[in-house]
């Protein structure tokens, strides 16, 4: 019987069609687009969470870095405390209000003011207006403190842009507590130095123009002294 003849040539592979390998090049390219897209919207996401984060003052605590021609102050806001009040100034530094504003009334051993004065001494007012008293008891006019001026009672709510550092502890004269046994009221606490009270010092001591010194004894300074900025950081 004959053996059966058997080719020595090797069988090549089928090819596959054209059309299944377009539709699998289609798929590939398709996935690649989707990943990256995908990438793209996560890399959206995570910077608008971030800036909400920063917007809202993550998990720090609102600080307030004031550049003056003196140096550097930096106080920390008690937001949590008197929210109100922490509300008004931040928006304001945000805004720039205080930049170039000048130190209109020290008083060694006292205070600094500032925050409602041009360097010609022209009111510069503020577009949030006035504030309503907020009186925290647990805050206290200790050395360093900074708080809003306003005008004398009983217009208690006139607070809006100035504000005052404390040059020494002020607490038996300034707090609401206090005054109010003499049918007064208080000033609004919102903060405390924590960096800087060496300028602070500097800037009350400062030697006052002898033709604008009030009947209490303060003034502003012969030599201009004024705020650079202010800019609000989380800590």
């Amino acid at each position: 019987m004959a053996s059966k003849k058997t080719s020595s040539r090797k069988r090549s592979r089928p090819l596959e069609p054209k059309t299944t390998v377009f539709v699998k090049n289609k798929l590939f390219i398709g996935l690649i687009i989707l990943i990256i897209a995908i990438a793209g919207i996560s890399a959206i996401a995570l910077t608008i969470l971030n800036d909400n984060e920063e917007a809202n003052g993550g998990d720090g605590k609102p600080h307030a870095i004031i550049d003056t021609t003196k140096g550097t102050i930096v106080v920390e806001l008690f937001i949590d405390k008197v929210p109100n009040t922490c509300d008004n100034f931040i928006k304001l530094a945000n805004d720039g209000f205080y930049d170039g504003l000048i130190f209109h009334r020290i008083l060694d051993d006292f205070m600094i003011q500032t925050g409602g004065y041009t360097s010609d001494f022209q009111r510069k007012e503020s577009p949030y207006g006035e504030i309503p008293l907020e009186i925290n008891p647990e805050l206290s006019h200790v050395d360093g403190a900074i708080s809003m001026a306003r005008r004398g009672d009983p217009d208690i709510n006139s607070a809006s842009s100035e504000f005052f550092i404390c040059d020494g502890d002020q607490s038996d004269t300034l707090d609401d507590s206090v005054l109010q046994n003499y049918g007064y009221r208080g000033y609004a606490v919102f903060g405390v130095t924590v960096e800087g009270m060496s300028v602070v010092r500097e800037i009350a001591s400062a030697q006052l123009d002898p033709n604008q010194i009030g009947q209490d004894g303060s003034g502003p300074p012969l030599e201009e002294i004024k705020i650079n900025s202010i800019k609000i950081e989380y800590r």
